[in-house]
């Protein structure tokens, strides 16, 4: 029996497969002999594997939320108040660094051509975005020491620099602001939010380049319940002391979140980044039982032993839920994913919206 292998270890090594499924997907990846074609290298990412597939998924899915964004909304749905505006309320979130990067440019786009209905977005989401065309971001280096940055005025955002200019040049823009509208509170009793306040800095920089000027022009909503948290804050703190008296309620904000969600026919989210945004848009969601996709990506990797630091849990509730991850640096696959999604369907959606 020597020229045998021992039978315990051929059975356990050479134990026979249980039959699979005849439909299941099989590994193949993109065949570059048949020339370079972009469109057709990502479809293939579906049978590619790894973190390929989930993006290949996430593309289908948001594929599927714009489809249903454009089912009309039938006579009668809904309340009287709180009729769906289409087939699928869409929201997206996104936290400041994304601004911050070139990614700005991609949700821009979205904004222009009010192709989602909801935005949730952290403090430096928004004022990175109106600072950006006030004064210009520059590409740094991840390893730039922070310290001597700081003593040279210098503000650094992953790979990103910032020169502590560009926020006195913020505060010189918002101040005047600030103070219109702590007089408009006092003489004509107007509740400011901080979705009504983002509305209004939309207004006032009228810049196309701007995520929140279309946000203004197309009366998309754009909620930020921690609006204190950044360099808005700031301001608003310096301004309490020259100017004080202007009040935000987040009470009727959240409510008005709440309600996107409430009130839709379906939802679809896709959240960049985590924490606050992931946090208010999921809870939203959370008090409806009717169909939603959940689409959530890393913002960014700042090394590599910090890669995996991010990581999103769906929570299943009752109702119909189709979601997933995708573990990918949101500034290499966002504008891929809306090159495969939105970008194809700009004529559909963006159809009867005004744009200057």
């Amino acid at each position: 029996m020597a020229d045998q292998a021992p039978s315990v270890a051929m059975e356990a090594v050479l134990k026979p497969s249980c039959d699979l499924p005849e439909d299941m997907p099989k590994i193949r990846g993109y065949d570059f002999n048949q020339g370079v074609d972009l469109h057709a290298v990502l479809k293939s990412y579906l049978t590619t594997g790894f973190q390929a597939s989930s993006l290949a998924l996430a593309i289908q899915e948001i594929n599927t939320m714009i489809e249903k964004r454009l089912e009309p909304v039938e006579e009668g749905e809904g309340n009287e108040s709180e009729t769906p505006k289409s087939g699928c309320t869409i929201f997206l979130g996104y936290t400041s660094n994304l601004i911050s990067s070139g990614v700005r440019e991609s949700i821009r786009y979205l904004a222009q051509h009010k192709m989602v209905d909801v935005i949730v977005t952290t403090a430096g989401g928004v004022e990175e975005d109106l600072i950006k065309c006030l004064a210009h971001t520059y590409l740094g280096d991840f390893s730039l020491p922070g310290k001597e940055l700081r003593l040279r005025g210098i503000n650094r955002i992953g790979n990103l620099v910032v020169p502590n200019d560009n926020y006195c040049k913020f505060e010189d823009w918002l101040m005047p602001i600030l103070d219109q509208m702590l007089l408009e509170q006092n003489t004509e009793g107007t509740r400011w939010t901080p979705s009504k306040m983002i509305h209004r800095l939309g207004k006032e920089i009228n810049n196309t380049e701007s995520v929140y000027y279309w946000a203004y022009k197309n009366n998309i909503p754009v909620f930020s319940p921690a609006l204190t948290d950044g360099s808005l804050g700031d301001m608003i703190y310096f301004h309490s002391y020259k100017n004080p008296g202007l009040i935000l309620d987040i009470v009727e904000d959240i409510r008005r979140l709440n309600s996107q969600a409430v009130f839709a026919k379906r939802t679809g989210m896709i959240i960049l980044g985590g924490g606050l945004v992931k946090h208010h848009i999921s809870n939203a969601n959370l008090m409806v039982t009717k169909f939603f996709y959940l689409y959530c990506f890393n913002s960014y990797s700042l090394q590599l032993l910090h890669r995996f630091t991010v990581i999103f849990y769906l929570k299943v509730i009752s109702g119909s839920v189709l979601g997933s991850q995708v573990y990918a640096d949101a500034s290499l696959v966002f504008p891929l994913i809306v090159a495969e999604t939105f970008a194809q369907h700009v004529d559909k959606l963006a159809a009867g919206k005004k744009m200057d």
